[in-house]
């Protein structure tokens, strides 16, 4: 057996070590020159999100044997609406560094993988399905599902951020639902440290939605975020993705190719989350290859999440600014606050998309 994995992200690099563990070393083919050769921004990952999983950490060193270390616990969240504002308090996630910082998650895997890792890669899928039994997919987008026919496409996304210089607290993280500078999507801050956080707009692309100016919104954004964080944010790097594509595979392997990571589908539409799916698909492509356990019916229960989380995307979509003000007003009650942070195993997404279901076109 022959395992090449195309990609040394999140979910190549979980894929090889979850082989290593089965007595199989893999070749990994990178096109970049090292793991996380990009951008460096801040990641979160919200227990909410991934239940009846309450810490991803946890799980994932307990059941799986690998080890990841957060910037943060996240203790904290603002969120705000044109002109509300409300708090989430308790144990919500953790923060993580992604791209070329030292401590990123893919930096921190590729310290733990063992098998030959290939940077500058020039080989393309056709190269490694003659040379290899089994490819893994792990490329970081939906480009090759797509030329293979194997992707449905739900909605591009625009997204600019930033890096700035301030006071932050590592355990508090904000977020913005304001359809004046993120038309039907979100902004965010992340801290990195104390001195320096990411700020981020996302938005998606839809007729509706091309009329602006990515410029404009940015730089109503900025303002909003230095007023109510009542602070001078000194922008020091910056970063932008124009129509990124999100969306799901329709087979989650074919032959002895598998879709893995983003190349699967790992970002929620709801909240542009990724990181814990990427890593189980990860996980479960490399237990289909070492016979035990199925791919396709190992990513059920993802694909049911991520019908899910579409459904809160649309809702979200038709949402006016009075309407946002009504909902994040009310996240202040103590019972929604509490769903939020108590360490209960209640899927609250999944019995919320399907009261909304009936009332949301997909």
């Amino acid at each position: 057996m022959k395992v090449a994995i195309m990609g040394a992200g999140l979910s190549g690099l979980c894929c090889a070590i979850i082989l290593e563990q089965n007595g199989i070393e893999p070749v990994i083919f990178e096109k970049r020159n090292l793991c996380g050769d990009r951008f460096i921004n801040g990641e979160a990952i919200f227990n909410i999100t991934n239940r009846p999983i309450n810490n991803c950490l946890d799980f994932f060193k307990d059941k799986y044997n690998i080890n990841l270390k957060p910037i943060s616990e996240v203790k904290e969240i603002t969120i705000y609406s044109p002109n509300f504002e409300s708090n989430l308090s308790g144990n919500l996630g953790y923060t993580n560094y992604r791209g070329r910082h030292k401590d990123s998650f893919e930096n921190q895997l590729f310290n733990q993988v063992k098998s030959e890792i290939i940077f500058n890669s020039n080989y393309d899928y056709e190269d490694l399905t003659k040379e290899f039994t089994h490819v893994v997919l792990a490329t970081g987008d939906s480009a090759y599902a797509s030329k293979l026919n194997n992707f449905k496409t739900d909605l591009t996304v625009n997204l600019r951020g930033a890096t700035v210089e301030g006071n932050f607290g590592l355990s508090h993280i904000s977020s913005w639902y304001n359809n004046e500078f993120s038309p039907k999507g979100y902004s965010y801050l992340i801290p990195l440290n104390e001195r320096e956080a990411n700020i981020s707009i996302g938005y998606p692309v839809y007729e509706d939605t091309k009329k602006y100016k990515i410029d404009d919104l940015w730089d109503k954004f900025y303002k909003r975020a230095q007023k109510d964080t009542e602070q001078k944010l000194n922008i020091i790097d910056k970063f932008e993705v124009e129509r990124y594509i999100i969306g799901i595979c329709h087979k989650a392997k074919l032959d002895n190719t598998y879709f893995i990571g983003n190349c699967f589908g790992a970002i929620s539409p709801g909240f542009g989350l990724g990181q814990f799916v990427s890593v189980l698909t990860g996980i479960y492509a490399a237990f289909d290859i070492c016979s035990k356990g199925d791919y396709e019916e190992l990513v059920v229960p993802l694909r049911e999440t991520y019908e899910n989380s579409l459904v809160f995307r649309r809702r979200l979509e038709k949402l006016s600014n009075n309407q946002l003000d009504f909902l994040i007003g009310g996240i202040n009650d103590k019972l929604i606050s509490k769903m939020f942070s108590d360490d209960t195993e209640i899927d609250f997404f999944k019995i919320a998309s399907k009261l909304l279901k009936p009332f949301t076109k997909l």
